[in-house]
């Protein structure tokens, strides 16, 4: 803890990085090459690197318990700190392009489970392109939720290839969400928000929640507050613009 207080990236008084020192370019491009390991296999992720409280060697073969809610492009972190003390039995993961950005929430998790014992455990993140790898990662039908919180938009119609959510990344996404597993997107971008929307009506394997689902859904009512982008966008009285889709068996 002696070494965080006298180094100037940490919050004194939180013991928390200071975002400043962890600030990257807001848009990446997803189909350029970056260099980061990547496991050949979801049974080559190293569970006890990442939640060493539940995993506390890397002999894991005999461990059941796998990661179950991915929040593709994190950003800094806000949701899966939110989610944590929610679910804090149910592992979880932010996937994140930029390299500040995803050392900066895994700093952030470690000052949390220093300065909170116990807690934040379940969490960690990784720096990978989720467009690429998600299959590296997991196994057919292992999450239960996937996070498109504030993707971002490529307005360009010819950059609407890279964009997070499309009909070709919805067959990868409908291969690692077992049935009934929900994915969550929200945008303050109303042309991306009726894109994303129409990508998954139109996706054979997906149905939207209905209202009374929404309402009772307490991960919900976090999509727009949880992240530092919401809290911008709320800040400025924008407006968002959600969808929330459930993995369902197609019918023939």
């Amino acid at each position: 803890m002696l070494e965080k207080e006298t180094n100037p990236n940490f919050n004194k008084s939180t013991g928390l990085p200071r975002k400043r020192f962890y600030r990257a370019r807001a848009h990446s491009n997803p189909l350029s090459d970056s260099h980061f390991p990547v496991p050949v296999s979801p049974s080559h992720v190293e569970y006890s690197l990442h939640y060493p409280h539940f995993f506390p060697s890397s002999d894991q073969m005999n461990n059941s318990k796998k990661i179950q809610f991915a929040d593709i492009g994190c950003g800094f972190g806000g949701l899966l700190i939110s989610l944590s003390t929610l679910f804090p039995e149910t592992l979880m993961i932010g996937m994140e392009l930029r390299d500040k950005v995803s050392e900066y929430v895994k700093e952030r998790i470690s000052a949390l489970r220093v300065s909170n014992p116990g807690q934040y455990q379940n969490i960690s993140v990784v720096r990978t392109n989720s467009m690429k790898y998600i299959p590296n990662y997991f196994e057919k039908g292992q999450l239960t939720k996937m996070f498109f919180l504030f993707p971002d938009p490529h307005f360009k119609e010819k950059n609407h290839r890279r964009r997070v959510i499309s009909p070709h990344l919805l067959d990868e996404y409908a291969y690692v969400l077992g049935i009934g597993g929900i994915i969550y997107t929200i945008t303050d971008v109303e042309e991306l928000g009726d894109w994303m929307k129409s990508c998954l009506e139109s996706h054979p394997m997906f149905e939207p929640l209905t209202e009374e689902e929404l309402e009772a859904d307490p991960v919900v009512k976090l999509l727009s507050c949880a992240t530092e982008e919401g809290q911008k966008v709320a800040r400025n009285g924008g407006q968002t613009f959600q969808a929330v889709f459930r993995r369902i068996v197609p019918t023939s």
